[in-house]
């Protein structure tokens, strides 16, 4: 008979069961990789450039460029455009990083050619309109100019100059004037160098059969060749050790903590992801038990890894009040430096374990969601495997190892710290 009184023992799963990817090749060579899991009719495509913020002449030119695809076409205006979106229910997103940007649109699989037809005129018939153009960049350098305000943006900002360097790739940051640089030229001359055929793969995902493949193939088949873009090494990080930015006033204190460390193919990566969970990657973590629980010092602390497609680095970012700021980084430090000396009990790295693989289940409900992990293993030059690779690692990696990859990365000596406010 069974005891109800004591609870199911909990067990990591051995793998996560993701839906096999198809693999086609339009005839002007863009990778079409397709997930048919979908239990309702809604389908989704994502087309990706390798034209992130480290690709361009000119600062804003690549975020610009790929938000403008959407205010007018050769064939529909700005509100046209916002009216089909409307009438179809097509969801519509675009989203860049440093080295990649993105399309996104889903719809209901019955909308599907309507959708095509719209995203055609956008990826292949924009004509980046110079009143439209002064609208948006009106906006942003508003935005920019009230977030500049705000302690935790410009600690973002700086945290990525004292890592990287300031004219680093992935360290640049530049005044919101420059956004009056832009025109319709240059935005046509990066669409017509980056958007192109060979420097593009898509994934689509849901309902998907053989019919809605075709019609995506079609429309992806019209996208131009292009020149052939190489991926240039983007040379060494220059870090600095300390940047302090007083705020007059301020009530609150925006900490950055960090180090360079390796993209995902690294081989210690997948340790480091499960150190930086300890440390703060869930509700749970040292720092929020420390930082916030115990000292109360602020609301949120959380650490990372962050990747990137040639480099990648360790954060721990978190707002505190201003008199405690100080003493808020010597705690950072404290437990990074415990983390490195001190092996973690069983039971703290058992709830680990389980927190990592239920975030990692949450991740890959869904056909959506897949298409997310798909979309990363491709920007990375790995296959869905690495989704169960890393598992391999959660359930595999001994406390002993944990200490080694923290006394080895997150000694308080190599750390770069910036506090604004």
């Amino acid at each position: 008979m069974i005891d109800r009184t004591i609870a199911p023992r909990i067990t990591l799963p051995q793998y996560v069961k993701l839906p096999q990817v198809g693999i086609r090749h339009t005839k002007n060579g863009i990778k079409l990789l397709s997930l048919d899991a979908g239990t309702q009719s809604v389908i989704r495509l994502t087309v990706v450039f390798a034209a992130g913020t480290r690709h361009q002449s000119h600062p804003f030119l690549a975020s610009a460029m790929l938000n403008m695809l959407s205010e007018g076409s050769e064939k529909y205006s700005s509100a046209r455009i916002a009216e089909i979106l409307d009438f179809f229910g097509i969801y519509y997103d675009t989203n860049i990083d440093r080295d990649y940007s993105m399309v996104t649109i889903s719809c209901l699989n019955r909308f599907l050619p309507q959708t095509l037809e719209l995203l055609e005129q956008m990826l292949l018939h924009p004509v980046f309109d110079e009143n439209e153009l002064r609208i948006y960049t009106a906006k942003r350098k508003q935005n920019i100019k009230i977030e500049r305000e705000k302690p935790s943006f410009i600690a973002r900002e700086e945290f990525s100059k004292a890592l990287f360097g300031e004219e680093h790739p992935y360290g640049a940051a530049s005044d919101e004037d420059l956004y009056d640089g832009l025109t319709g030229d240059l935005l046509m001359e990066q669409y017509a160098k980056y958007y192109v055929a060979s420097n593009c793969f898509a994934v689509t995902s849901g309902m998907v059969s053989e019919v809605e493949l075709e019609m995506i193939e079609e429309l992806l088949a019209k996208i131009p060749i292009g020149a052939s873009i190489e991926d240039e090494a983007i040379g060494e990080p220059v870090s600095i050790r300390e940047k302090y930015i007083p705020r007059k006033n301020a009530l609150q204190a925006s900490i950055r903590i960090g180090r360079v460390l390796f993209p995902k193919n690294h081989p210690d990566y997948n340790g480091m992801q499960i150190v930086a969970m300890i440390l703060g990657g869930y509700f749970g973590s040292r720092l929020v038990q420390n930082i916030r629980e115990e000292k109360g010092y602020t609301y949120g602390i959380y650490a990372a890894m962050v990747t990137l497609k040639q480099a990648g680095y360790f954060a721990v970012a978190t707002d505190v009040a201003a008199e405690h700021s100080e003493d808020a980084v010597r705690e950072i430090f404290y437990e990074m430096d415990r983390l490195g000396s001190e092996l973690v009990c069983d039971e703290e790295l058992e709830v680990v374990r389980n927190t990592i693989v239920g975030e990692l289940m949450r991740l890959a409900d869904g056909p959506f969601g897949v298409a997310d992990i798909t979309i990363e293993s491709e920007q990375c030059g790995k296959t869905n495997d690495s989704v169960n690779e890393f598992l391999e690692e959660v359930r595999e990696i001994t406390p002993l190892r944990i200490r080694e990859l923290a006394a080895k990365y997150l000694s308080s000596e190599s750390m770069t710290r910036v506090v604004v406010g």
